[in-house]
């Protein structure tokens, strides 16, 4: 489950400071967020825009926000993430490789990742930039071993539903005798 249990999404905000008489055009600043709900896009907007510019909320408007959906979410492609947050001891910045059908799948899966092995709240994380990497390119083992030409999933344990008595092949629902699930 990631933050305020939803699945990440990937927003375009856009935003500016609110036009004045000084300035009746003010410039519009982009940016790409995860996060699970348009919401808490628009809050960390302006969370990053007042770390990076100097303005807030009150004195700004939001022009823009739109979800941003993934074309081609059929093949699996390998993300890499770049990343900072804030542990108990200080700010660490880390880079990170997913497997995933999408780029918001690999970013859930490192929100999980890091609530599990760093103890890590979604509000510590800021995710710096992302990238689809090629397998050539890849850095971790996790992800090498599924890159190569010839990989394969070998099933060592399955239960062959024709030797069990399945509703359809029989009658019976239950059976006296255990499964055989070794095949070799």
């Amino acid at each position: 489950m990631t933050v305020a249990g939803g699945k990440m999404c990937q927003f375009q905000v856009v935003g500016r400071k609110a036009a004045t008489t000084d300035n009746p055009n003010p410039e519009a600043y982009r940016m790409i967020i995860f996060a699970p709900n348009a919401v808490i896009a628009r809050s960390k907007f302006w969370y990053y825009m007042h770390q990076f510019r100097k303005m807030k909320k009150t004195t700004g408007e939001i022009l823009d926000c739109v979800k941003i959906t993934e074309k081609n979410s059929r093949i699996v492609k390998n993300y890499g993430i770049w990343l900072r947050y804030s542990s108990r001891s200080g700010t660490h910045n880390m880079y990170r490789e997913y497997r995933d059908l999408t780029l918001t799948g690999a970013v859930s899966q490192l929100y999980d990742e890091m609530a599990g092995r760093h103890r890590t709240r979604p509000r510590s994380i800021q995710i710096i930039r992302t990238s689809i990497v090629a397998p050539k390119d890849l850095k971790r083992a996790n992800g090498m071993q599924f890159a190569k030409k010839n990989v394969k999933f070998p099933l060592p344990h399955r239960v062959a539903s024709g030797l069990r008595n399945t509703k359809a092949l029989s009658d019976r629902t239950f059976t006296t005798v255990r499964p055989t699930t070794f095949f070799g």
